[in-house]
Parts: structure tokens; sequence; C-alpha cells
């Protein structure tokens, strides 16, 4: 595939500016602090411990209210300083949820399910089973087993409520459990799930549960599809630092029992393949004290909306279809979208993370491409049918920033797409397509799925780099950026731990 192929050619300026914008305001103190340090060490530096000491004690005269207003001044400026800056957000620990045996389905069981339930004529079955042959699914991920019951509808009140609610309650059970944490201390909840916002929310079935303290700041967050997980850590952050709450809880998860779609039309069936059962829960902290048993340190959200565009806006849209029965339609236009908010998105990401060398080489192909559009709107032909041409935008070398990758993991063909258009190893998505073949598309509990298998894999060490990449309708797609605080040692307890050994695995499998 051509360059221009991969990615969109025309990168808006905005979002390099942007970029730059926020490298710059957060880089000032590092660009002018070492030159006062460098100019006073080598005034110092240049004196004698005699001649130092007479400058200071000697030839200069003061007088004590100079001196106690000079204190005062620094103290409060030091003070100031200190306030003012935002407390890091520390990620303690997160969980997955691992549904029961029961609800494991493999690619065979599902068609004869669904033929079984009388819902679909042959030809919709046909296309579902040609969707799971290529969507790098394996044969263990769960469904909820009411989507296949004859004659009834699985998107009820009572059926969302027992499915959310089983994923919810074991996600958070095991955090508390692991993290020694009772729900009575947790000042903030935000819980996302797309398609299924009953009254009362999601989080008040949550706090109702737990009995969880009168103030909480509770958020509930709906159809903002696979990339809420990002945006709901990106308001857990806001609010732990505007509130000083402490604690904060994340809850990410998706009903797939109003995924489900019985009817025929083609694109509102492409759901029912890849959508599979799951849920997270991650505690956050901004209190300095845990810092010495956290994981992980948020070191960047970037969030990127296409909204504003019509094809962007409807290229994951919610509808009746012909016989006015609802489902989820994915347009023919979501990869090109896709591929557009990932360019913007990553255009705002880099100047934050990537080193000065791929920053310049990034910025000189941006600017070239701006300042002679007709040379890079029209390249020469590629000489073969993967050839490159010269004037394709250049892509920065993520690598160079992250040392692991979770990206989420809609499909096979998506995957493969972004690591085309990204430049990356089969390596940097094993975890994405480990969690897409063990538990399908979670949706925005998904780059959990993945970072869990990282760990059980013992491969985050102190330093590491953890990027999360998802998107999401609207159209959406959001970044988040973590450090390691310490070596992650293999987990006790862990989706992964009677499977881990089995990968990675073709993703044909």
């Amino acid at each position: 595939m051509a360059r221009e192929e991969q990615a969109p050619q025309s990168v808006n300026l905005k979002y390099v500016r942007l970029g730059y914008h926020y490298l710059i305001s957060h880089g000032v103190y590092l660009a002018t602090i070492p030159v006062i340090v460098l100019v006073c060490g080598a005034e110092v530096g240049s004196l004698s411990r005699d001649e130092l000491w007479r400058k200071v004690w000697g030839e200069a005269t003061y007088d004590l209210a100079t001196v106690l207003a000079f204190v005062a001044v620094l103290a409060f400026t030091i003070s100031v300083y200190i306030m003012s800056r935002p407390r890091p957000v520390y990620l303690i620990d997160f969980a997955c949820y691992k549904p029961a045996d029961e609800l494991k389905v493999s690619k065979a069981e599902f068609i004869d399910l669904a033929r079984k339930s009388g819902k679909f004529d042959e030809d919709s079955l046909a296309f579902q089973s040609r969707l799971l042959a290529k969507s790098g699914i394996g044969d263990e991920s769960y469904m909820p087993r009411c989507v296949f019951e004859p004659n009834a509808n699985c998107a009820t009140m009572k059926e969302g409520r027992a499915e959310a609610s089983t994923a919810m309650f074991a996600a958070l059970d095991e955090l508390f459990d692991k993290c020694r944490v009772r729900p009575k201390d947790v000042g903030v909840l935000v819980v996302n799930c797309s398609l299924f916002n009953p009254t009362p929310s999601l989080s008040a079935m949550i706090v109702n549960h737990y009995k969880m303290r009168g103030n909480i700041l509770s958020y509930n967050l709906g159809g903002m599809g696979c990339s809420a997980g990002v945006i709901a850590i990106d308001l857990a952050r806001d609010m732990l630092q505007a509130s000083g709450a402490g604690l904060a809880v994340v809850v990410s998860t998706e009903a797939v029992s109003f995924t489900w779609y019985p009817g025929k039309r083609r694109s509102m069936l492409i759901p029912n393949a890849f959508f599979r059962a799951g849920c997270a829960a991650v505690l956050l902290s901004n209190r300095r004290r845990d810092f010495h048993r956290a994981k992980y340190q948020l070191e960047h959200v970037v969030r990127t909306h296409k909204g504003a565009d019509d094809r962007a806006f409807r290229s994951v849209y919610q509808e009746e279809d012909e016989q006015r029965i609802k489902g989820l339609s994915i347009s023919r236009d979501l990869l090109e979208v896709g591929g557009h908010a990932l360019k913007t998105n990553i255009t705002t990401l880099g100047p934050l993370v990537l080193p000065f060398s791929e920053q310049l080489l990034f910025f000189a192909g941006v600017m070239f491409r701006h300042l002679f559009p007709s040379k890079a709107s029209t390249p020469p032909p590629p000489t073969t049918p993967g050839d490159a041409s010269t004037a394709a935008p250049y892509i920065p070398d993520f690598k160079r920033a992250f040392e692991h990758f979770c990206m989420h993991a809609p499909s096979r063909d998506v995957l493969e797409h972004l690591q085309s258009n990204l430049g990356l190893r089969n390596a940097d998505l094993e975890a994405s397509r480990a969690a897409l073949h063990r538990f399908g598309n979670t949706s925005s509990s998904s780059i959990w799925y993945e970072l869990a298998y990282l760990e059980a894999k013992g491969r985050v060490r102190r330093g590491d780099r953890v990027w999360q990449l998802a998107f999401g309708s609207g159209f959406k797609c959001n970044s988040a950026v973590w450090r390691a605080v310490r070596r992650v040692r293999r987990p006790a307890r862990s989706p992964w731990l009677d499977c881990i050994d089995q990968y990675p695995v073709r993703m044909d499998a």
C-alpha cells in the first residue's frame, strides 16, 4: 500500500502548533533554569572560597528589613509555585473482569446459536460467519447467552442491568481487594458505558451496591464509544486535581446485549461479530503517599474529536433499520475517518513525547507540505505497488517514544492498518492482537486487557512508557500516556493467568 493510502496527506497545522504550545508552556522552566544555574555556577566557580566569603559577608551590606523582605518574597514565590502545580496522578492498580466459563463461545458455536435463535436468515448468518473468520477473534471469547434466546428481546432493562452489574461488581470487588481500599474512601467515581444508560445510572448502581459516601463526585458517560475509557481517565484526573478528593475509580464497560442486532442490514450486523463481554476498573490517586505503591504515573492525555465532519459523525451511528429494529451501523468510511482522527491525534501528541530529532523531521515534513502544497498533493506515481512517494508525510517513529503499545483492537484489519500507518513491528501490537484473540473487542476496556497482558508477561519495567490509544464514535481518537514508576511484577490475579503461555498466536488462528 502506498504511503498516501496509509495516512491522510493533509496535516492541519493548528494541531502541530497546539502540540508545540503544550511543549513550550511546560518546558519554559527547563529552558530557563539550566541557563540561570550555568551563569551562577560560572560566576561562583571563578572565585576562591575566601573571595566568595569576602564578597558575601565582607563587601556586602545588609539591613534586617531587606533580608526579611527577600526571605518572605522567596518563601511566598516557592509556596505559590508548589501549590499551583497540579499533583501527579498515579495508577495504583486495575482489574479486568473475566466472565464465567459457561459464557465462552467459539466461532462455530456463535453461528450455531444464532441460527437456533431464529432471528437471522441464511444470508445474514453467512455474512456474520465470514466476518468471524477474518476477525482475529479466537474461540474463547465471552458473550451473554440472552442474545441467543429464541424469539426474545435481549435489550431489556432487566438484562442490561444484570449484565452490567455482574461485570462491574466483579471487577470492582477484585480492585478493592487488591488495593486494600474501602469503597467509602473513594472520592471520585467515573463510569462509562456507551449504549446502556439506565435511570438510575450505572454510577448510581455502584454507589448503592457499595454504600459509598454521600459526597462522592460521581459521573456517568454514555454514547461515547470505545474511546470513552481514556475520556473517563481524563475526567477523573481533572476532578482529582480540582477537588483534592484523593482517590478516584474509573469503570469502563459495555453491554453486549445492547449492541446485538437481530436484523438483516449488513452494516448493523458487523458489531455482532466483534463485540464481546468485558469490563475494567481502575484506581487512581493524587496523594503523594501513594507513590510508593503505585504502578504508573499519568503523563499525558490527548483527545481528538472529529464530530464537526458529517462523515465522521455518522461513521458509527445507532439507528433503526427498515423494520424499525435498533442497531449500531458501521460506515464504509470508518477506516478513512479513523485515519484522519489518528493523524490529528499523533500530530498533537508527537511534540509532547517524541525525541527532538523525530520532532524536527516531522515538523520539517509538515512545513514542506504546507509551503509547497502542489508538490505534496501531486506526487510521482510509485514504481512498485508498495513503494512510498517521497512527498508522502513523514510518520514519526513512535518506537523511540514508547516501550509498550496498547492499541484498541476492534478487528484484525484495523490493527493491520494501525501497524502500517505508524510503522510498528509485530511485537509492538502483540498485546492488542492477543487481547482481540482471547477476549474479542471489549470496547473501552480493551486497552486494559492489553496492559494486563503486558504485566502477565512480566515486560513492564521502571521508567517504561505505555501508549494507550482508542477510537470511538463521534468520531474520536484519544491517547493516554503512562510511565511505570516501578518494575511491575507478574500479578497474582489476572484474566491471563490460565492462558498467558499460549500467546502470542497467529491472528488467523
